[in-house]
């Protein structure tokens, strides 16, 4: 189970994400959000993260100037903003794209993107999916589960889903834009619990 810990401000919470066993970290460029950094703030918190854990853009119709100043200080491993974005941004090959996919607007047929984000209509609301729903999506490819985890929640949501991985970011803040590090560790430690597959359970 990949798991994504988004939002991140500061290099308690980092550390902490990555103590936890976080797959991924991601960084806001986004004014409106209590967790919008620059992009130096971004790459400076960003240095001593290993290799193994994906630091990902998270962006919300950037303008073509903001991605670049991101990507040359940042060089972040992936993209991840709505997926009409990616039609006027100029992403390197070796970044991954991980375009958002909103409840409500996925056609029931059409191939989809190898990979995505699909999450409630609005961005960092913490709005929840159907989970019914959002399981017929994810067999269509590797979905990372965003809006409404949490840590009380998570371990159904991957029971009934079954998606590539999961995305959190305001449930694990004592405050907006505030980080809690037992939060981040119980919210991985629920994710990573289900990690065996459904025919490994079966055979059990």
């Amino acid at each position: 189970m990949m798991v994504k810990i988004c939002g991140l401000t500061d290099a308690r919470s980092v550390n902490a994400a990555v103590n936890a066993g976080a797959d991924a970290i991601g960084f806001v460029f986004y004014e409106k959000s209590p967790r919008n950094l620059s992009p130096e703030s971004a790459a400076k918190l960003a240095a001593e993260v290993p290799s193994s854990v994906r630091r990902v853009a998270v962006m919300l119709h950037p303008e073509a100037a903001l991605w670049r100043e991101v990507s040359d200080a940042l060089r972040p491993d992936v993209l991840q903003t709505d997926s009409d974005d990616f039609s006027y941004l100029e992403v390197a090959k070796t970044v991954e794209k991980w375009p958002v996919l909103r409840e409500g607007s996925v056609p029931e047929n059409g191939a989809l993107p190898e990979t995505f984000v699909y999450e409630g209509r609005r961005s960092g609301q913490g709005q929840a999916v159907n989970w019914k729903l959002a399981a017929d999506i994810a067999r269509r490819g590797r979905m990372i589960l965003a809006g409404g985890l949490t840590i009380a929640n998570v371990a159904d949501a991957i029971r009934q889903v079954s998606p590539y991985g999961v995305d959190v970011s305001s449930a694990v803040e004592s405050a907006p834009g505030q980080k809690d590090a037992a939060m981040i560790a119980a919210f991985v430690a629920a994710a990573k619990a289900n990690n065996q597959n459904p025919d490994e359970k079966e055979m059990t």
